[in-house]
């Protein structure tokens, strides 16, 4: 047997050397291209805006229209191509409510609803309850009544209120309770949530 066989030909008359000097520069030369075949097909939804659908919506009540991912939620628009980052998002599961607004006047969790649902409609967020520098009657009512510590859950808890007397007011403090159950406080602020949105009540009647 010739020691030298592994560097030199085999059968097939060509060497292992070359076979592998060959292999390592098909390599190289596969590695040189892949960053740009990535980039141009990474590149192409988004500049054709493949995928995406036109939403028409009323924020606030000015009037929007974005383009956005059939799957991106209320919450995501509204927070990153919108801006307003009122509304918070806690659990993005829809059971901790402080992602609340409204739409068409009707309290949604907006991580639950698709922001290509709202094509169409009107959506009411925290920041479009004042108006001017007069603070909504439930804005002010839970200023009063430190109806908040963190702070984080609040606007959902305003946005809840607001729509839940709206959709009839409570006529216990048991009832708030009740109606403002899908709103979650991690400050357990409880007792003067109800106490604002009592008053709250009372001053939007």
């Amino acid at each position: 047997m010739n020691p030298d066989n592994d560097a030199g030909q085999g059968r097939s008359g060509v060497s292992r050397r070359g076979f592998l000097g060959a292999g390592a520069v098909a390599t190289a030369a596969a590695a040189a291209a892949a960053p740009l075949v990535a980039t141009a097909a990474d590149a192409s939804p988004a500049a054709e805006g493949d995928g995406l659908v036109a939403v028409r919506v009323t924020v606030n009540g000015d009037r929007h229209a974005v383009r956005v991912d059939p799957r991106v939620t209320l919450l995501d628009t509204l927070r990153e191509k919108l801006e307003l980052t009122g509304t918070k998002k806690g659990c993005d599961r829809g059971q901790c409510g402080a992602c609340t607004v409204h739409v068409d006047g009707r309290r949604v969790l907006s991580c639950l609803t698709l922001a290509a649902t709202t094509n169409g409609h009107e959506v009411t967020t925290i920041e479009g309850l004042a108006e001017g520098e007069q603070l909504h009657p439930m804005q002010q009512a839970f200023i009063d009544h430190d109806g908040f510590q963190c702070g984080f859950c609040t606007p959902g808890q305003i946005m809840s209120a607001v729509a839940m007397v709206d959709e009839g007011p409570a006529s216990t403090d048991d009832e708030i309770r009740e109606r403002m159950s899908g709103n979650i406080c991690r400050c357990s602020a409880y007792p003067f949530i109800v106490d604002a949105v009592r008053d709250g009540q009372e001053a939007m009647r």
